[in-house]
């Protein structure tokens, strides 16, 4: 992990972000990269013309605080002896965010969340949702002040035994990185319900086809997969929720949603993520 970037509105989340970027970027001697976005005002009405010099004004003026704001942080991320580089860039936030991620090589993405509950949920959803589900790296996304040492992650799968090589790899290097426990979970449901005893060797199997270290084989009861995987992660002290998903968007998305969006949408603690656009995963 070289590059570490962390898109900032300087919003509380954001800076709780740029937080646990800055003790990640110590832990691996990453370059962290602040982005900020500013969407220009959409103006098709032709008698709205006469007030673009004053939006150019207000454009400028967002940028020059912006920079200001991203000075301050720089200062502060020298101090720890962390390499940092900012830009402002214009447009909508998932689309500069993506574009951002290779044009810098990007490696991670921390970025924090308010969430989305309700109607905005199933509807808009959060920048945090959509970078989720179109990043080809992965992301952390962060809501809470803090950055406490990371000593166990919960990895819920569906079990398959193939093509999960990238995704499990990935999550190896992530608890490598940490030096923690993996609790590896298959959340049975009623609309998935799977014997016990079947799913005990699916999850030996499992272990052994990737050949973890350190871990725990968990089966969890549950209504449903996204609040087992957030009520196990309570049981077992999960600091972080390491899960794969399938990155589907438009119409396939509103069919099927993502239960990897649904945990980053409603878990207080710290979620990984990563898009996995054509292999199977829990999500």
């Amino acid at each position: 992990m070289k590059k570490i970037l962390v898109p900032c509105d300087f919003s509380e989340p954001a800076i709780h972000a740029y937080a646990q970027a800055q003790a990640l970027a110590e832990k691996s001697y990453a370059t962290i990269h602040f982005l900020h976005v500013i969407e220009p005002p959409v103006m098709n009405d032709t008698l709205l013309m006469p007030t673009l010099s004053f939006e150019a004004e207000l454009m400028k003026e967002l940028e020059t605080n912006a920079i200001q704001k991203f000075k301050e942080f720089t200062k502060k991320s020298k101090e720890h002896g962390t390499a940092v580089t900012y830009e402002i860039k214009y447009g909508a936030v998932p689309v500069v965010i993506s574009q951002c991620i290779q044009d810098q090589s990007i490696d991670l993405v921390v970025m924090g969340s308010h969430g989305a509950s309700g109607m905005k949920e199933y509807l808009i959803g959060s920048n945090a949702e959509r970078i989720v589900r179109q990043s080809p790296v992965p992301v952390m996304i962060v809501k809470q002040a803090g950055s406490k040492p990371v000593k166990n992650i919960v990895f819920p799968n569906e079990l398959n035994l193939e093509h999960q090589e990238d995704l499990t790899a990935k999550v190896k290097e992530l608890q490598k990185f940490f030096d923690a426990t993996l609790h590896i979970v298959w959340v049975n449901t009623p609309a998935n319900f799977v014997a016990d005893t079947v799913t005990r060797k699916r999850l030996d199997d499992f272990a052994k086809r990737y050949m973890f270290r350190n871990f725990t084989l968990n089966i969890f009861n549950h209504t449903s997969k996204q609040e087992g995987i957030l009520e196990f992660a309570k049981l077992v002290s999960g600091d972080l929720i390491a899960i794969g998903t399938h990155g589907r968007t438009g119409i396939a998305h509103l069919l099927n949603t993502s239960i990897a969006e649904d945990v980053v949408n409603h878990s207080d603690g710290l979620v990984w993520t990563y898009t996995l656009k054509n292999e199977p995963t829990y999500a």
